[in-house]
């Protein structure tokens, strides 16, 4: 059976999970979320209603990270993501985890609450997000002078990770010009194929963005 990915393009979360199918042309039936019947058949896979989510026959594997660890048990291409080294496999998946939780997770905090009705409204909240992502930029700066990719030579998880990442978060509260690696590294990001195909499929729905989608990229 058609391995079967539930996702929109214009998630950052399914955009990870499709950087892995692009780089190892792994074939699958995109089940487009905003096609008729999809979100239900969704629901009755996972009540979080929470994507992108596959399907492999008759297995269901949530959480985009699992999704590409998945793939690369299953699935194998040349292009190894889940590095061999067991040191550099720890270091991925903890840069995983950053980007995820230090850069999305308060970037998506800032969108969140400018979907909220005026009176809902978060302040606070949206500051603490913006006091986050400032000491995320900063720490990534200095960590990524000198490297090309996040962990090791070779582009892994953790850049997965990073591209969505970095790409709306930028978009939301944008990266300060002195943080020139981290800059750099978006850029490169961008210029992966996997994720440039990745922000060319997502681009019709950039009018979705609540806090106005920029006009780069």
């Amino acid at each position: 059976m058609t391995l079967e990915l539930f996702a929109h393009p214009f998630s950052s979360y399914c955009q990870k999970a499709l950087i892995a199918f692009y780089e190892n042309e792994v074939p699958f039936t995109y089940r487009m979320l905003e096609d008729a019947g999809v979100g239900e058949e969704l629901a009755s896979l996972w009540p979080m209603k929470r994507f992108p989510i596959l399907r492999d026959d008759s297995r269901v594997v949530l959480e985009a990270s699992v999704v590409i660890e998945y793939l690369e048990l299953h699935h194998p291409g040349p292009v190894k993501l889940i590095p061999a080294d067991p040191d550099l496999v720890l270091e991925a998946r903890m840069l995983d985890r950053f980007f995820d939780n230090y850069v999305m997770t308060p970037q998506g905090k800032f969108v969140h609450d400018a979907l909220r009705p005026p009176e809902s409204r978060d302040p606070y909240g949206v500051e603490d997000a913006r006091k986050m992502l400032d000491t995320s930029y900063a720490w990534l700066d200095q960590r990524m002078q000198g490297r090309s990719w996040a962990v090791g030579e070779t582009f892994s998880l953790a850049d997965c990770a990073a591209a969505p990442s970095l790409f709306y978060a930028d978009w939301t509260y944008r990266i300060p010009a002195h943080f020139s690696h981290l800059l750099a590294y978006r850029a490169r990001l961008l210029q992966r194929p996997s994720f440039a195909r990745a922000v060319e499929e997502a681009r019709r729905f950039r009018h979705y963005f609540p806090l106005g989608a920029p006009d780069r990229d």
